[in-house]
C-alpha cells in the first residue's frame, strides 16, 4: 500500500491533506533521489509547472526549498499543460519533470505529479522509495550541502513556446474553414488552446479563459460541458472541445451540442489512424469502464479493444506491452504515444479537429454508428479513512455478488475507489436503462450506508 501518492501522483486538500510540509518532504526525498540516480552529474535540473490554482504558488515554494537545499536546480515554466511538463522534460536534459495540479478536481484540491527523464510517470517502485525517504527526512537532510551550493530557481516560461509549437507541428495543413468553440476550464489550456487553434488557421471563441485562482473546473470544462454545449450551438460551430484544469483531458461537443465522451473520440481517431495504416496491431487499449456498444462498433471496424484497469498509467502500461500507440479512458485522458508520453487534451483536440476535417464528415456523423449501452456511474462520496475497505466488508460484496447474478447476461456491474477523491464509484452497464438505474442505485445505497 503508498502512504502518499495515488494513481495519479499526489493529490488532497491542500493546506489540509496536501501540505507545505509534506511537499517540502518530497522536496527533500525526489531531491536525495535524483542524486542518488546521476551521482556523477555535479548539477541536476528539474522542469517545473503548475495549472492555476491558488495554491500552486505556496505548493511551489515549499517544493523548490527542498529541491533546492538537495543541490537540484529548478526551470519553472508557468501555467501549462500536465503534458507540457512531460514534453519539456524528455525533450531537454531535465532528470524530472514536476506538475502542480489537481487536474479536474475542485479548486481547494492540489496535487503533484511527477515525471522521469524519459517523460513517463515515475514507475511505482521509485515512488515507493520515495515513500520512504519522505518518512526519513532526518536522515536524508543531516549532511547538508553548502549555502553557496544550494541549488537555484529560475523562471523559464518562454520554453512553454517550445510545447505550444510541437502540438502544432502533429497537424498536417490547417483548419481554415472551420468554426471551433474551446472551453478552457479557468485552467492550464487557458492560452495554449487559442494560440494553437489560431496558428491553425480556425475561426475560434473561446470561453472560461479567464483564470482567478479559485475558478479552475468551476461549472465548465470537461466535466461540466452543458454550457459549451449551448454555446455550440448558438454559434452555430462545428463542434467545440472541451479540457479539464491541467488540460490532459478532452471531452467534444458536436454541433447539435450532444457531448462526445473519450470513447468515441477514441473511437474517431483509431479509425482514422486504422485507414491510414497508422494503427498498431489494429488495437485501442481503454478501461474498464469503456462502454460496450463502443467496443462492439470498434470490432465491426476490425479494431480489437483491451481493457486495462483505471487509470492513465494502467492503460500506457498495456500500451507498452502490447506495442499498441493509442488508448485512454471514458473520462477523456487519451495517449498518443507516437507524439507524447502522457495523455494530452490539447493534442488530442487538434488530431481530432484533423480527423474530422479529413473525413469530410461532421463530428456527429462520425459517431453515429455508436450505439451505447445504457451505463450508470454514480460517485458515493465516503469517509477518506474508509474509501478502500468496501471490498472488504461482507455486506457490501454480498450484495454486489446478488447483483451480478441478476445482470448476469443483461450488463455488468463495475465498483471501484477513486484514486484521487474520497469516493466509490458505482458503474452499472446494460441492454435496459431500468435495469441499470436499479441496481447502480441500490448498490450506491449499500455503500453509503456502510461506509458513511
Amino acid at each position: 500500500m503508498r502512504k502518499y501518492f495515488g494513481t495519479d501522483g499526489i493529490r488532497g486538500e491542500a493546506n489540509k491533506e496536501l501540505t507545505v510540509e509534506l511537499a517540502l518532504k518530497l522536496g527533500y526525498a525526489l531531491g536525495y533521489t535524483l542524486k542518488k540516480e546521476y551521482p556523477d552529474k555535479k548539477r541536476i535540473r528539474v522542469i517545473m509547472g503548475s495549472d492555476t490554482r491558488r495554491s500552486g504558488y505556496m505548493l511551489r515554494s515549499a517544493l523548490t526549498a527542498g529541491l533546492n537545499s538537495m543541490g537540484i536546480n529548478i526551470d519553472f515554466v508557468g501555467v501549462i499543460p500536465t503534458p507540457g511538463v512531460a514534453y519539456l522534460t524528455e525533450k531537454s536534459t531535465a532528470k524530472a519533470g514536476i506538475m502542480i495540479s489537481a487536474s479536474h478536481n475542485p479548486a481547494k484540491d492540489n496535487g503533484i505529479k511527477i515525471f522521469w527523464e524519459d517523460g513517463y510517470k515515475l514507475p511505482d517502485e521509485v515512488e515507493l522509495e520515495i515513500e520512504k525517504l519522505m518518512d526519513n527526512v532526518e536522515e536524508i537532510t543531516k549532511d547538508p550541502i553548502a549555502g553557496d551550493e544550494v541549488g537555484r530557481f529560475t523562471y523559464a516560461e518562454d520554453e512553454y513556446y517550445l510545447y505550444r509549437d510541437h502540438v502544432v507541428s502533429t497537424v498536417k495543413g490547417d483548419f481554415s474553414g472551420m468554426k471551433i468553440i474551446l472551453d478552457a476550464a479557468n485552467g492550464s489550456a487557458y492560452r495554449v488552446a487559442k494560440e494553437v487553434f489560431l496558428a491553425l488557421g480556425a475561426e475560434i471563441v473561446i470561453i472560461n479563459d479567464a483564470p482567478n485562482g479559485k475558478n479552475i473546473n468551476v461549472r465548465c470544462g470537461s466535466t461540466h460541458p452543458e454550457i459549451l454545449s449551448k454555446v455550440v450551438m448558438g454559434y452555430e460551430a462545428d463542434l467545440g472541445l472541451a479540457y479539464d484544469g491541467d488540460a490532459d483531458r478532452l471531452i467534444a461537443v458536436d454541433k447539435n451540442g450532444n457531448i462526445i465522451d473519450g470513447d468515441k473520440i477514441i473511437a474517431v481517431l483509431a479509425l482514422g489512424m486504422k485507414d491510414r495504416g497508422e494503427l498498431k496491431n489494429n488495437q485501442v487499449v481503454t478501461t474498464v469502464m469503456s462502454n460496450m456498444g463502443f467496443e462492439n462498433y470498434l470490432s465491426n471496424k476490425g479494431i480489437h479493444l483491451i481493457r486495462a484497469n483505471v487509470g492513465d498509467r494502467y492503460v500506457l502500461e498495456k500500451m507498452k506491452e502490447l506495442n499498441v500507440n493509442i488508448g485512454g479512458e471514458q473520462s477523456g485522458h487519451i495517449i498518443l504515444s507516437d507524439f507524447g508520453t502522457t495523455g494530452d487534451g490539447v493534442l488530442t483536440s487538434v488530431k481530432l479537429v484533423e480527423a474530422i476535417r479529413d473525413s469530410g464528415k461532421s463530428l456527429d456523423e462520425l459517431v453515429g454508428e455508436i450505439v451505447d449501452w445504457p451505463q450508470l456511474l454514480i460517485n458515493v462520496r465516503v469517509d477518506n479513512s474508509k474509501k478502500n475497505l468496501w471490498n472488504k466488508n461482507e455486506v457490501i460484496v454480498k450484495f454486489i455478488q446478488e447483483k451480478e447474478l441478476e445482470m448476469a447476461d443483461l450488463g455488468r456491474v463495475l465498483v471501484r475507489t477513486s484514486g484521487t477523491e474520497p469516493i466509490v464509484r458505482v458503474m452499472v452497464e446494460g441492454k435496459e436503462m431500468a435495469t441499470v438505474d436499479k441496481v447502480a442505485k441500490e448498490i450506491a445505497a449499500v455503500v453509503e450506508k456502510e461506509l458513511i
